[in-house]
Protein backbone atom coordinates (compact mmCIF):
# COMPACT_ATOMS: atom_id res chain seq x y z
CA UNK A 1 0.00 0.00 0.00
CA UNK A 2 1.40 3.39 -0.99
CA UNK A 3 2.40 5.60 1.91
CA UNK A 4 0.27 8.72 2.26
CA UNK A 5 2.21 11.98 2.50
CA UNK A 6 0.69 14.82 4.52
CA UNK A 7 0.03 18.21 2.84
CA UNK A 8 2.21 19.88 5.48
CA UNK A 9 5.29 17.77 4.65
CA UNK A 10 4.69 18.27 0.93
CA UNK A 11 4.52 22.03 1.41
CA UNK A 12 7.70 22.00 3.50
CA UNK A 13 9.60 19.98 0.93
CA UNK A 14 8.27 22.16 -1.89
CA UNK A 15 9.33 25.34 -0.04
CA UNK A 16 12.83 23.99 0.67
CA UNK A 17 13.39 22.88 -2.94
CA UNK A 18 12.30 26.29 -4.23
CA UNK A 19 14.62 28.12 -1.84
CA UNK A 20 17.56 25.90 -2.78
CA UNK A 21 16.80 26.51 -6.45
CA UNK A 22 16.87 30.27 -5.90
CA UNK A 23 20.25 30.02 -4.16
CA UNK A 24 21.70 28.08 -7.08
CA UNK A 25 20.45 30.66 -9.56
CA UNK A 26 17.88 28.33 -11.13
CA UNK A 27 14.45 29.52 -12.22
CA UNK A 28 11.33 27.79 -10.96
CA UNK A 29 7.90 27.90 -12.49
CA UNK A 30 4.86 29.13 -10.63
CA UNK A 31 2.50 26.26 -9.75
CA UNK A 32 0.14 27.79 -7.20
CA UNK A 33 -1.07 31.11 -5.91
CA UNK A 34 -2.53 31.94 -2.52
CA UNK A 35 -6.26 31.18 -2.38
CA UNK A 36 -8.61 29.71 0.21
CA UNK A 37 -7.14 26.75 2.09
CA UNK A 38 -3.87 26.80 0.12
CA UNK A 39 -2.34 29.10 2.74
CA UNK A 40 -0.85 26.07 4.51
CA UNK A 41 1.99 26.04 1.97
CA UNK A 42 4.22 28.56 0.28
CA UNK A 43 4.11 30.14 -3.14
CA UNK A 44 7.12 29.56 -5.39
CA UNK A 45 10.04 31.82 -6.11
CA UNK A 46 9.46 35.36 -7.33
CA UNK A 47 11.82 34.76 -10.26
CA UNK A 48 8.94 34.01 -12.67
CA UNK A 49 6.70 36.93 -13.64
CA UNK A 50 3.52 36.96 -15.70
CA UNK A 51 3.80 38.46 -19.15
CA UNK A 52 1.40 41.31 -18.43
CA UNK A 53 3.46 42.40 -15.43
CA UNK A 54 6.66 42.75 -17.44
CA UNK A 55 8.52 46.04 -17.07
CA UNK A 56 11.63 47.56 -18.66
CA UNK A 57 12.93 48.11 -15.13
CA UNK A 58 14.03 44.67 -13.83
CA UNK A 59 14.53 45.91 -10.28
CA UNK A 60 11.03 47.35 -9.91
CA UNK A 61 9.02 44.14 -10.28
CA UNK A 62 11.52 41.66 -8.82
CA UNK A 63 9.25 40.42 -6.04
CA UNK A 64 5.83 41.83 -6.95
CA UNK A 65 4.17 38.46 -7.65
CA UNK A 66 6.22 36.15 -5.43
CA UNK A 67 7.16 35.25 -1.88
CA UNK A 68 10.12 37.24 -0.57
CA UNK A 69 12.22 36.13 2.45
CA UNK A 70 12.80 39.12 4.73
CA UNK A 71 13.84 40.13 8.25
CA UNK A 72 11.89 42.38 10.62
CA UNK A 73 14.56 45.05 10.17
CA UNK A 74 13.92 45.05 6.43
CA UNK A 75 10.19 45.39 7.07
CA UNK A 76 10.74 48.32 9.42
CA UNK A 77 12.64 50.11 6.65
CA UNK A 78 10.12 49.27 3.92
CA UNK A 79 8.68 52.28 2.10
CA UNK A 80 5.11 52.77 0.92
CA UNK A 81 4.72 54.90 -2.19
CA UNK A 82 1.04 55.79 -1.90
CA UNK A 83 -1.87 55.25 0.49
CA UNK A 84 -2.26 52.41 2.99
CA UNK A 85 -3.49 50.08 0.21
CA UNK A 86 -0.38 50.42 -1.96
CA UNK A 87 2.49 47.91 -1.93
CA UNK A 88 5.62 48.34 0.15
CA UNK A 89 9.09 48.60 -1.36
CA UNK A 90 12.22 46.85 -0.01
CA UNK A 91 15.59 47.46 -1.68
CA UNK A 92 13.72 49.52 -4.28
CA UNK A 93 11.54 46.54 -5.21
CA UNK A 94 7.76 46.20 -4.80
CA UNK A 95 6.94 43.47 -2.28
CA UNK A 96 3.54 41.84 -1.77
CA UNK A 97 3.91 38.54 0.11
CA UNK A 98 6.75 37.87 2.54
CA UNK A 99 8.04 35.05 4.74
CA UNK A 100 9.81 35.39 8.09
CA UNK A 101 11.21 33.12 10.79
CA UNK A 102 11.12 34.23 14.42
CA UNK A 103 9.91 33.64 17.97
CA UNK A 104 6.30 34.19 19.02
CA UNK A 105 5.41 36.39 22.00
CA UNK A 106 2.42 38.27 23.44
CA UNK A 107 0.01 35.85 21.80
CA UNK A 108 -3.70 36.64 22.21
CA UNK A 109 -6.43 34.34 20.85
CA UNK A 110 -9.92 35.57 20.00
CA UNK A 111 -12.91 34.01 18.24
CA UNK A 112 -12.13 35.55 14.85
CA UNK A 113 -8.34 35.93 14.96
CA UNK A 114 -5.07 35.35 16.79
CA UNK A 115 -2.65 38.24 17.29
CA UNK A 116 0.99 37.96 18.35
CA UNK A 117 4.40 39.59 18.02
CA UNK A 118 7.21 37.98 16.00
CA UNK A 119 10.83 38.60 17.04
CA UNK A 120 13.64 37.41 14.73
CA UNK A 121 16.55 39.09 16.52
CA UNK A 122 16.55 42.11 14.21
CA UNK A 123 13.30 43.55 15.58
CA UNK A 124 9.65 42.84 16.40
CA UNK A 125 6.56 43.08 14.22
CA UNK A 126 2.87 42.71 15.08
CA UNK A 127 1.08 39.85 13.30
CA UNK A 128 -2.51 38.71 12.97
CA UNK A 129 -3.82 35.35 11.75
CA UNK A 130 -7.53 35.39 10.88
CA UNK A 131 -9.42 32.23 11.87
CA UNK A 132 -12.06 31.47 9.23
CA UNK A 133 -12.12 27.66 9.13
CA UNK A 134 -11.52 24.73 11.46
CA UNK A 135 -8.16 24.13 9.77
CA UNK A 136 -7.10 27.65 10.77
CA UNK A 137 -8.02 26.96 14.39
CA UNK A 138 -6.12 23.67 14.38
CA UNK A 139 -3.05 25.36 12.88
CA UNK A 140 -2.94 28.04 15.57
CA UNK A 141 -3.48 25.54 18.41
CA UNK A 142 0.11 24.39 17.82
CA UNK A 143 1.48 27.92 18.27
CA UNK A 144 2.41 29.39 21.66
CA UNK A 145 4.69 32.02 23.20
CA UNK A 146 8.40 31.18 22.98
CA UNK A 147 7.99 28.98 19.88
CA UNK A 148 9.99 29.59 16.69
CA UNK A 149 7.71 29.66 13.66
CA UNK A 150 7.77 30.15 9.90
CA UNK A 151 5.24 32.81 8.87
CA UNK A 152 3.90 33.64 5.44
CA UNK A 153 1.89 36.82 5.13
CA UNK A 154 1.16 40.18 3.58
CA UNK A 155 2.75 43.40 4.83
CA UNK A 156 0.22 46.16 5.35
CA UNK A 157 -0.14 49.49 7.14
CA UNK A 158 -2.83 50.38 9.66
CA UNK A 159 -2.97 53.89 11.10
CA UNK A 160 0.64 54.44 10.07
CA UNK A 161 1.88 51.25 11.77
CA UNK A 162 3.25 48.23 9.87
CA UNK A 163 1.56 44.88 10.51
CA UNK A 164 1.63 41.40 9.00
CA UNK A 165 -1.57 39.67 7.95
CA UNK A 166 -0.50 36.02 8.26
CA UNK A 167 -1.68 33.44 5.73
CA UNK A 168 0.19 30.51 7.29
CA UNK A 169 2.02 29.95 10.58
CA UNK A 170 3.80 26.69 11.35
CA UNK A 171 6.34 25.61 14.00
CA UNK A 172 10.03 25.39 13.10
CA UNK A 173 11.13 21.83 13.93
CA UNK A 174 14.76 22.17 12.83
CA UNK A 175 16.80 25.22 13.83
CA UNK A 176 18.76 24.92 10.58
CA UNK A 177 15.69 26.49 8.97
CA UNK A 178 16.35 29.67 10.98
CA UNK A 179 19.94 29.81 9.73
CA UNK A 180 18.89 29.02 6.18
CA UNK A 181 16.26 31.77 6.25
CA UNK A 182 18.82 34.45 7.10
CA UNK A 183 21.14 33.17 4.36
CA UNK A 184 18.22 33.34 1.93
CA UNK A 185 17.47 36.93 3.03
CA UNK A 186 21.09 37.95 2.41
CA UNK A 187 21.10 36.19 -0.97
CA UNK A 188 17.90 37.90 -2.11
CA UNK A 189 19.11 41.30 -0.87
CA UNK A 190 22.41 41.05 -2.76
CA UNK A 191 20.72 39.74 -5.89
CA UNK A 192 18.24 42.64 -5.95
CA UNK A 193 21.09 45.10 -5.39
CA UNK A 194 22.88 43.51 -8.34
CA UNK A 195 19.82 43.97 -10.57
CA UNK A 196 19.59 47.63 -9.56
CA UNK A 197 23.32 48.00 -10.10
CA UNK A 198 23.10 46.59 -13.62
CA UNK A 199 20.39 49.12 -14.45
CA UNK A 200 22.54 51.96 -13.10
CA UNK A 201 25.64 50.70 -14.90
CA UNK A 202 23.84 50.67 -18.26
CA UNK A 203 22.73 54.27 -17.76
CA UNK A 204 26.21 55.56 -16.93
CA UNK A 205 28.70 56.40 -19.68
CA UNK A 206 31.69 57.11 -17.42
CA UNK A 207 34.35 54.49 -16.79
CA UNK A 208 34.40 53.69 -13.06
CA UNK A 209 37.31 51.25 -13.17
CA UNK A 210 40.18 53.73 -13.55
CA UNK A 211 42.75 53.60 -10.74
CA UNK A 212 46.18 55.02 -10.10
CA UNK A 213 48.96 53.13 -8.24
CA UNK A 214 50.45 55.00 -5.28
CA UNK A 215 53.57 54.42 -3.28
CA UNK A 216 53.33 53.58 0.40
CA UNK A 217 56.05 52.73 2.89
CA UNK A 218 54.06 50.03 4.67
CA UNK A 219 52.61 48.41 1.57
CA UNK A 220 53.74 49.54 -1.88
CA UNK A 221 51.19 47.31 -3.66
CA UNK A 222 48.14 49.18 -2.41
CA UNK A 223 46.02 50.97 -4.99
CA UNK A 224 43.96 54.10 -4.38
CA UNK A 225 41.05 55.38 -6.51
CA UNK A 226 41.57 58.50 -8.59
CA UNK A 227 39.54 61.66 -8.08
CA UNK A 228 37.68 60.94 -11.34
CA UNK A 229 35.48 58.37 -9.64
CA UNK A 230 35.05 60.06 -6.28
CA UNK A 231 31.41 60.69 -5.45
CA UNK A 232 30.10 58.62 -8.37
CA UNK A 233 27.57 55.81 -8.12
CA UNK A 234 28.87 52.28 -7.59
CA UNK A 235 26.88 49.27 -8.73
CA UNK A 236 25.05 49.40 -5.41
CA UNK A 237 24.19 53.09 -5.55
CA UNK A 238 26.72 54.22 -2.92
CA UNK A 239 28.12 57.73 -2.76
CA UNK A 240 30.74 59.77 -0.96
CA UNK A 241 32.94 58.18 1.70
CA UNK A 242 31.16 54.80 1.52
CA UNK A 243 31.91 54.62 -2.20
CA UNK A 244 35.57 55.55 -1.74
CA UNK A 245 36.11 52.95 0.99
CA UNK A 246 34.44 50.21 -1.07
CA UNK A 247 36.47 51.03 -4.19
CA UNK A 248 39.70 51.10 -2.20
CA UNK A 249 39.03 47.66 -0.69
CA UNK A 250 37.93 46.24 -4.05
CA UNK A 251 41.10 47.47 -5.73
CA UNK A 252 43.17 45.85 -2.97
CA UNK A 253 41.18 42.62 -3.02
CA UNK A 254 44.39 40.59 -3.39
CA UNK A 255 45.42 41.44 0.18
CA UNK A 256 44.56 38.18 1.94
CA UNK A 257 44.39 39.68 5.44
CA UNK A 258 42.44 42.71 4.28
CA UNK A 259 43.38 46.33 4.96
CA UNK A 260 43.69 47.96 8.40
CA UNK A 261 41.17 50.73 8.99
CA UNK A 262 43.99 53.18 9.82
CA UNK A 263 45.62 52.36 6.48
CA UNK A 264 42.33 53.08 4.70
CA UNK A 265 42.03 56.42 6.49
CA UNK A 266 45.65 57.31 5.65
CA UNK A 267 45.35 56.47 1.96
CA UNK A 268 41.99 58.19 1.46
CA UNK A 269 42.90 61.12 3.74
CA UNK A 270 39.65 60.72 5.69
CA UNK A 271 39.28 60.60 9.49
CA UNK A 272 39.17 57.17 11.16
CA UNK A 273 35.76 57.96 12.67
CA UNK A 274 34.32 58.68 9.23
CA UNK A 275 35.96 55.55 7.84
CA UNK A 276 34.37 53.44 10.60
CA UNK A 277 30.92 54.87 9.81
CA UNK A 278 31.36 53.82 6.19
CA UNK A 279 32.68 50.41 7.25
CA UNK A 280 29.58 49.78 9.36
CA UNK A 281 27.34 50.78 6.46
CA UNK A 282 29.19 48.54 4.00
CA UNK A 283 29.13 45.61 6.46
CA UNK A 284 25.36 45.94 6.86
CA UNK A 285 25.01 45.90 3.06
CA UNK A 286 27.11 42.71 2.86
CA UNK A 287 29.76 44.39 0.71
CA UNK A 288 32.76 44.02 3.07
CA UNK A 289 33.70 41.91 6.11
CA UNK A 290 36.33 41.83 8.87
CA UNK A 291 39.19 39.33 8.49
CA UNK A 292 41.92 38.60 11.07
CA UNK A 293 40.51 41.04 13.64
CA UNK A 294 37.98 43.86 14.00
CA UNK A 295 40.40 46.36 12.44
CA UNK A 296 41.16 44.63 9.11
CA UNK A 297 38.55 44.61 6.35
CA UNK A 298 38.21 43.04 2.92
CA UNK A 299 35.74 43.48 0.07
CA UNK A 300 33.46 40.57 -0.82
CA UNK A 301 34.19 41.10 -4.53
CA UNK A 302 37.07 42.19 -6.74
CA UNK A 303 37.03 45.58 -8.48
Amino acid sequence: MARKTSPRSLADRHSLSLSLASLSGSETKKTKMFSGSQFDGFVPSQSTQSADSASPNPAKNWGTQGLVPVTVKQLSGALQSGDEKSNFSIDGVDVTNVTLVGMVSEMTARVTDVSFALDDGTGRVECRRWVNESSDTKEMEEIHDGLYVRLVGHLRSSQGKKQLAAFAVRPVTNFDEVTFHFIDCIHQHLQKCRVKGDAIAHSQSADFNTSTPISNKSNASLVAPTSEISGQFSVNGLKGCDQKVLEFLQQNYAQEKGIHRDEIAQQLKISVNKIMESIRTLEEEGLIYSTIDEYHYKSTTDA
